[in-house]
């Protein structure tokens, strides 16, 4: 008998890839073939992202380009899951006739359960929970990418409540795996040829809070995580995605500095530097303690690259606030700058702000900043020329098969830039020696040595 085909499109953030991988993973314990192409599948799901505008409407859009498919064949099932589902519920079923099954991200992971019950003839379209699912050891899970690097989520949810954002609302509060768990499945990804950990949450230094609470005789947290990591075999790069500055201790830093695989890589999104930008968005640090924790690594580890992410236009922010934060960013000099514009999201403290500021406002502030640090990243890489790097080989550029493509320590897979080869062979998943001839705006360029 033929097996039933699954296609599977995954949107948004690497959390959200690794519940997509978990549904692959269950599907084909259960006997289901996982397709590469749409059109040959006989169900496709789209796993969608809704934490800001922009995630939705490429959620809905990819959505409807589905469906068009779907006309081709009267047979195809079309499943929307993940956080669209989630937050919007029952306004979506009405929304989105040509969707056979939503499933929200409390119930992903009976998905292929959902399925094959569906094409029984249960009638039931909406399977929605509370988002508490949280992985286990044994939960079946098919990497979806390159062998040689995989993401590892360390915990679900999040206990902050910044008031721009819905991920609490959507995903639930946070919920830590256990060490034991987590080191667990490191060691089978290393044993199945993985060489770079990416560690995500949604706050890395908020690990094991939820677990230390309930349990007296348990002290899991991000050091002692990390320590355990460290100790994996196989694995060569560590990389740690979604600090947040009120969790970075020295004790953290020092264990930075004296690992070997633990990079010296601190992706912080601290959305503004002025404290009543601060204050109002509900973070947890003022400028003055924000400057510290920047100091802290400066200080331990003066090559670490230091990636943050801002919000321009957010509700009752002035002129002045806006000058002191491009101020910042021109001072300090970061790595990388990521930067949204405001996205007034429902069921959040935002949304109800007064002063919302003007659309047109916040694309000139969101041009003037990233003009800027357009500025600083091209001055900042041209201190790599003449150097020679340790660089992870990705596969051929997708500019020409000329040139190989592949990520240094300082670069995280899709959301930094690449260094280019241009001379030199080398296979997928490599660790070679690059001395860069050439630098861009984010980009570098280089040849094996």
């Amino acid at each position: 008998m033929q097996k039933e085909k699954v296609h599977m499109i995954s949107l948004g953030c690497p959390k959200n890839l690794v519940d997509a991988e978990m549904m692959l993973g269950g599907l084909e314990k259960d006997s289901y073939e996982v397709s590469q192409e749409a059109e040959a599948a006989d169900t496709i799901i789209v796993n969608t992202c809704s934490f800001i505008e922009e995630s939705r409407k490429e959620s809905i859009q990819t959505i409807l380009e589905m469906a068009e498919l779907k006309k081709q064949d009267a047979n195809k099932k079309l499943i929307v899951s993940g956080c669209l589902p989630q937050r919007y519920k029952e306004d979506l079923v009405e929304d989105l006739p040509e969707v056979d099954l939503f499933i929200g991200s409390g119930e992903f992971q009976n998905v292929s359960k959902i399925l094959r019950e569906h094409r029984a003839g249960k009638e039931q379209k909406t399977f929605f929970h509370l988002p508490t699912f949280l992985q286990k050891e044994d939960t079946p899970r098919v990497i979806s990418g390159p062998k040689h690097r995989a993401f590892l989520k360390i915990s679900e949810g999040c206990k902050k409540r910044c008031a721009f954002c819905a991920i609490p609302k959507i995903r639930g509060n946070l919920q830590s795996r256990k060490i034991e768990g987590i080191v667990s499945e490191a060691k089978l990804l290393a044993a199945s040829g993985v060489r770079e950990l990416i560690i995500v949450s949604h706050d890395f230094t908020d690990y094991g809070w939820d677990i230390r609470r309930n349990d007296a005789q348990r002290n899991d947290n991000n050091v002692d995580l990390l320590k355990a990591l460290d100790e994996v075999e196989g694995i060569k790069w560590i990389r740690i995605m979604y600090l947040y500055p009120d969790g970075i201790s020295k004790e953290f830093l020092e264990l930075v500095k004296t690992s070997n695989k633990i990079l010296p890589y601190f992706d912080m999104p601290l959305q503004h530097i002025s404290d009543p930008m601060l204050k109002a968005m509900n973070r947890k640090m003022k400028k003055a303690k924000i400057l510290e924790r920047l100091s802290w690594i400066r200080e331990a580890l003066p090559d670490a690259v230091i990636r943050t992410q801002f919000i321009v236009g957010f509700p009752g922010e002035t002129k002045e606030d806006f000058e002191e934060l491009l101020s910042f960013i021109k001072d300090f000099r970061f790595d990388r700058v990521g930067c949204f514009k405001y996205s007034p999201e429902e069921k959040t403290a935002a949304y109800r702000m007064n002063n919302q500021v003007a659309e047109d406002i916040k694309e000139d502030r969101y041009q003037e900043l990233m003009s800027t640090q357009l500025m600083i990243s091209r001055q900042m890489h041209q201190r790599f020329v003449g150097r020679t790097i340790e660089v992870l080989v990705e596969g051929y550029s997708e500019e020409s098969d000329l040139l190989l493509q592949g990520r240094m320590a300082g670069q995280a897979h899709e959301i930094d830039g690449l260094v280019y080869i241009n001379d030199g062979a080398a296979n997928v998943g490599d660790f070679v020696q690059v001395k860069i001839t050439d630098s861009h705006d984010y980009d570098l360029v280089g040849h094996i040595v």
